[in-house]
């Protein structure tokens, strides 16, 4: 199993949180500070900031193997458009390390969120 940390469509109540049916919810939780979002249209891109006051707000699941796989799948892993990579999180969950994904194509013109995509739809 795998502790996965989801900002977007993947937490209870987006889009894509079929991917998580059958998996485990861990609960809420917020990246260390130096994250942050941007909009991408239907869905956001987490990546690392310079401000060390952005952090961003989600939630923790654990998931099996061939969910992991859809997800990097989904999350476009292959095609570059995403990493998945690990990540510390703040108190109360801060003893555990989990693994997100980072968008990593280019931010121009897309507008800032901060920390929460659910509260700028």
């Amino acid at each position: 199993m795998t502790l996965i940390f989801v900002y977007g469509t993947l937490m209870r109540g987006g889009q894509n949180h079929h991917y998580l049916a059958q998996q485990q919810f861990i609960g809420p939780a917020r990246t260390r500070p130096g994250f942050t979002l941007y909009s991408l249209g239907a869905y956001p891109g987490m990546v690392a900031s310079t401000d060390q006051q952005h952090a961003v707000n989600g939630e923790i699941w654990s998931v099996d193997e061939p969910t992991l796989k859809k997800l990097d799948d989904l999350e476009g892993v292959a095609e570059q458009l995403y990493a998945r990579q690990p990540i510390s999180l703040a108190p109360p969950c801060a003893q555990q390390t989990v693994q997100t994904y980072i968008y990593l194509r280019d931010l121009s013109g897309r507008p800032h969120l901060g920390a929460n995509w659910q509260s700028s739809r």
